[in-house]
């Protein structure tokens, strides 16, 4: 069974509240795991929440990377969906983990779009 791409939904604890809060620092952490990963960055769209949070997606040429942060409980609600087999969505997690200064991750991987016969999908 062949699939178009690999989702990591990933529950990262004991971040640290300054990084969570700071919009510009997620959007750097963000698009430097992309890169981190392989990924070719398309485009970038953030958002800071009063009095906290951030929330934020970069989308890629392989598919797109989200977050959603509570600074104030130190949690971050991170999706990374890559298409194709080129790119490891692994990799920009485990970097988002580290750059939060992170105390856990834990994470599930999706397979996105079954199909029995081999796909070509162009540009990936």
């Amino acid at each position: 069974m062949n699939t178009l791409g690999r989702h990591i939904l990933a529950e990262i604890y004991g971040c640290s509240e300054d990084i969570l809060n700071n919009v510009k620092r997620i959007e750097q952490i963000m698009v430097d795991s992309a890169l981190e990963a392989g990924a070719e960055v398309r485009e970038v769209a953030f958002h800071k929440f009063s009095p906290q949070g951030v929330s934020g997606v970069v989308v890629i040429s392989e598919s797109h990377l989200t977050i959603h942060t509570w600074p104030e409980l130190g949690y971050a609600a991170v999706d990374v969906f890559t298409c194709g087999d080129k790119i490891n969505p692994w990799d920009a997690c485990n970097h988002l983990t580290e750059k939060f200064n992170a105390k856990h991750m834990t994470a599930t991987e999706v397979k996105r779009g079954f199909f029995e016969e081999p796909v070509k999908v162009a540009n990936l």
